[in-house]
């Protein structure tokens, strides 16, 4: 027969094996709040990210292009306003893109007003001049680059 010391140690073993089995992943509001009446709570308001308004300019540029491409009939207004909206949302339709969020990125690169590359460096015929000879660069600054890169003169 068992003595009670082993008795209750394999009752404290069953009752700790089988505690996770009944533990709940939901977590409990405790049953008293302690209220504090020197602390205001604040509501933190929405923070809106991105762009939100499309410069005038901009939208005289995007109408223009809409014009050029025949889906927007009206006058170059500077306006983001429902006709520029609706024409944009046509001709992102039927090039099988989104229409919810105005305008696609996508769509502002077909109607030809995306990024001006024309200035990079790899960019053909771009603006920038030619190096300069190697014999303007000081032979201080030539050894350094050599000694940086590893390359004994």
């Amino acid at each position: 027969m068992l003595s009670f010391r082993a008795s209750l140690a394999i009752v404290f073993s069953a009752i700790l094996l089988a505690a996770p089995a009944f533990a709940t992943r939901a977590h409990r509001t405790p049953t008293t709040r302690h209220s504090h009446s020197s602390r205001k709570v604040v509501a933190k308001s929405h923070k809106l990210h991105g762009q939100q308004v499309i410069d005038s300019n901009r939208v005289a540029e995007i109408q223009q292009a809409l014009i050029r491409e025949h889906y927007f009939t009206g006058e170059v207004s500077g306006k983001w306003d429902a006709s520029t909206e609706a024409a944009m949302q046509k001709f992102q339709a039927d090039q099988g893109w989104q229409t919810k969020l105005m305008p696609d990125s996508r769509a502002i690169k077909k109607l030809g007003l995306g990024p001006d590359y024309s200035g990079a460096i790899n960019a053909k015929d771009s603006s920038f001049g030619a190096p300069p000879p190697v014999s303007t660069i000081p032979s201080e600054q030539t050894a350094g680059f050599a000694a940086a890169a590893g390359v004994k003169q």
